[in-house]
């Protein structure tokens, strides 16, 4: 990796990566690093009237101009200045609009808190007050499948981190979320959403029979803890027979959602001819999230590898119809992927329009641009691509706490 060095900026070329050095409010760029794409822009720096830039070389797909060929072109400085107040105009443009993306994505996150805590507040109803959990329960399945299916305009965005003892609820509703969505792809009606949608949100309850002493295990279970936990589902079941108003419909996925197709699985080792379609597609979706937030003996997986790691490793366990569904779903990078552009800056994924699974909207690591003002892009809009994913274990502490990476997934739908 070669370092940065200085250069005049009579030396720019389009093609060279560069850093300005001046505030990021003291020019009409979107970001403070970047590589120059046309004269325009190099004619706009000349402006700012500094003498150099900083020059990235790894980054960069042409070397600097040598002082022995530097040809300094006379600016017109009307165009110069109206060139300059229409990017300050535009820029000024986008930063309200990602103003406003951030006020959308702040409510979406505010209606997935409530949704977490109705969720902890139905499961501390179930044994004493059933009906009234089952109750609220229908009631948060009915207003997501509202928005569902009155609307073909909707995005997957990516919420805060579970809190520890909130890990249980935020895993029940992605996998209620993305259940539900998948149903919608799938061509399913109304009343098959909202079932799947319902067992789903109590699919792991039996876990709070579970001892804490084995659920919250940092090392290897002794093989009768492991045979305890797959048990679960079945508590799950038993847990719900407090509810005499659960749907009946809506059971099996839940006493199945952790077995697999070639009979593997558990807790009662059924295969294909046993387990109904909602069955099939929750062991999708539970596996897939299973394996981004991990548990205290697994590592999670970056969205991106868990879909790669289902695909290659669960062609004979797990309903392939619904595994490509959920791939094409998310797309290539879900939300929660940490990314390399073909800028050469690094960004997370936020939320994908479903509609435009290839543009999704990305932070963007800048370091002259303050935390608070980073810019949310959509990758078409700028021009840009990803060049690869990659773990976020692997950033640099600087760009890692900058982009905040979840150690844990979450999702919520709202409309884009």
């Amino acid at each position: 990796m070669k370092k940065n060095k200085k250069i005049a900026v009579e030396q720019l070329e389009i093609g060279t990566f560069i850093r300005l050095p001046v505030s990021w409010k003291d020019h009409p760029f979107l970001f403070g690093s970047f590589k120059i794409k046309n004269t325009a822009q190099i004619e706009i720096i000349k402006g700012l009237g500094i003498k150099d830039v900083f020059f990235d070389p790894d980054k960069s797909d042409i070397q600097p101009v040598t002082s022995d060929n530097i040809n300094t072109p006379k600016t017109d400085e009307h165009t110069l200045a109206a060139l300059k107040e229409k990017m300050l105009l535009q820029k000024s443009e986008k930063i309200e609009q990602q103003q406003k993306l951030k006020r959308d994505l702040k409510k979406t996150e505010q209606q997935f808190t409530r949704s977490v805590a109705m969720m902890r507040s139905m499961v501390s109803k179930v044994s004493s007050r059933p009906l009234n959990a089952v109750g609220e329960a229908k009631e948060l399945i009915s207003n997501i499948t509202n928005m569902l299916l009155s609307s073909d305009n909707l995005a997957l965005h990516l919420m805060s981190d579970a809190k520890n003892d909130e890990h249980i609820y935020h895993h029940s509703l992605n996998v209620a979320m993305l259940c539900m969505l998948m149903a919608k792809e799938l061509g399913w009606g109304r009343e098959e959403v909202e079932t799947i949608g319902i067992g789903a949100l109590f699919h792991d309850i039996g876990k709070l029979k579970v001892p804490s002493t084995i659920l919250n295990k940092r090392v290897e279970l002794t093989t009768p803890e492991e045979n305890y936990i797959k048990q679960h589902p079945l508590m799950s079941i038993n847990f719900l027979k407090l509810a005499d108003s659960f749907p009946d419909a809506a059971k099996p996925l839940i006493a199945n959602h952790h077995e697999f197709l070639d009979g593997t699985g558990y807790p009662q080792g059924l295969k294909a001819d046993k387990l109904d379609k909602l069955s099939q597609l929750i062991a999708v979706v539970n596996e897939y999230d299973i394996l981004c937030n991990g548990s205290n003996q697994t590592k999670s997986k970056t969205p991106s590898v868990a879909l790669g790691f289902l695909y290659k490793n669960y062609s004979k366990k797990l309903n392939a119809e619904y595994v490509s569904k959920l791939i094409k779903m998310l797309g290539i990078y879900p939300p929660g992927s940490i990314i390399e552009l073909s800028s050469g800056q690094f960004a997370m994924v936020i939320s994908v329009n479903l509609q435009q699974l290839l543009s999704p909207n990305i932070i963007v690591y800048d370091q002259l641009v303050p935390k608070d003002l980073m810019p949310i892009i959509n990758l078409q809009d700028e021009n840009m691509t990803i060049v690869r994913s990659l773990p976020a274990a692997s950033l640099p502490p600087k760009i890692h706490a900058y982009l905040s990476p979840r150690d844990k997934i979450s999702f919520a739908i709202g409309k884009n």
